[in-house]
């Protein structure tokens, strides 16, 4: 191996869950997107709009995360350090 310390990023090396031989249910549900000229896919597309219309609001944001693309969610506290009490159990008084 001549870039032996490099690894690709993903699931951890020896992970057997999602093999590309594994992904069934994407590769049937692409199968069937691009059957009669993409014709079911439209029609899932336009029936997500109709529920979206009706006011479904998980059919909103889902078109909103289609459309816009899904919002960052920022990971962060204040700035003031938080403190943690680790009770174990264990007497340390000797």
């Amino acid at each position: 191996m001549a870039e032996e310390g490099k690894r690709k990023v993903g699931a951890p090396k020896g992970n057997k869950n999602s093999t590309r031989d594994k992904r069934v249910w994407g590769k049937i549900v692409r199968k069937l997107a691009v059957q009669e000229d993409y014709k079911k896919l439209h029609s899932v597309a336009n029936a997500l709009y109709a529920k979206a219309e009706d006011g479904d609001i998980s059919a909103i944001k889902e078109l909103g995360d289609r459309l816009d693309g899904k919002a960052v969610q920022e990971i962060g506290g204040g700035d003031e350090p938080i403190t943690i009490k680790v009770v174990t159990g264990i007497d340390t008084d000797d």
